[in-house]
């Protein structure tokens, strides 16, 4: 199987190791350019990833491009990371782009046009905190807090279909929550709960 067939393969997992093998890690403080980030799968020479995400606070959108080829292109960054900052605070952090590229994934392989709804992208350590108070679900030291992490569901694709095909993946994490009616994609380790 190529790289190519994974975005067109429903059926097939890849192994973390072979997602990951390119990828770099953002720090925390994001102190590293979009330009250095290499992308954690390889299209064909031209290929484009396209990604399209409503904010189910704000309203707000990002519908187009953001990678072409091997290249992640800022000025759609730009916009995705407004679109994904923490609303409550009004602060925009840098999404790790290999985050967007799993949902990228997931999303072609559920066949639909819906845009994804996002609960939640970045947030800060207050935001965090406060979210924590109110739910067991809320980790610590979320992923969410350095721009790893995106909780989404889709119109007229089911929560469990969008998990399913999330941990065929095997790259990053997983969390099912069926109650609030969501899934936690990620960038860090490949682990699943829910």
């Amino acid at each position: 199987m190529t790289k190519f067939d994974l975005m067109t393969s429903v059926e097939t997992p890849v192994e973390r190791r072979t997602f990951l093998k390119s990828g770099l890690t953002l720090s925390a403080a994001a102190a590293l350019s979009i330009g250095s980030v290499t992308p954690a799968l390889a299209l064909p020479s031209g290929g484009e990833y396209r990604i399209s995400l409503k904010n189910a606070h704000t309203n707000e959108t990002f519908t187009g491009t953001y990678r072409v080829g091997n290249k992640y292109l800022p000025q759609a960054f730009e916009r995705i990371n407004y679109v994904l900052r923490d609303f409550r605070a009004n602060e925009i952090f840098p999404i790790d782009p290999r985050t967007i590229d799993i949902i990228a994934i997931v999303h072609k392989m559920t066949g639909s046009n819906a845009p994804y709804s996002v609960l939640s992208g970045y947030r800060n350590a207050r935001t965090n905190a406060m979210l924590r108070e109110g739910s067991k679900g809320v980790a610590k030291h979320s992923l969410h807090m350095v721009g790893q992490a995106i909780d989404v569901r889709m119109e007229n694709v089911s929560i469990a279909r969008i998990r399913d095909l999330a941990k065929k993946l095997h790259a990053g994490g997983v969390g099912y929550y069926p109650r609030s009616d969501f899934v936690h994609m990620d960038s860090g380790d490949f682990r699943t709960w829910g």
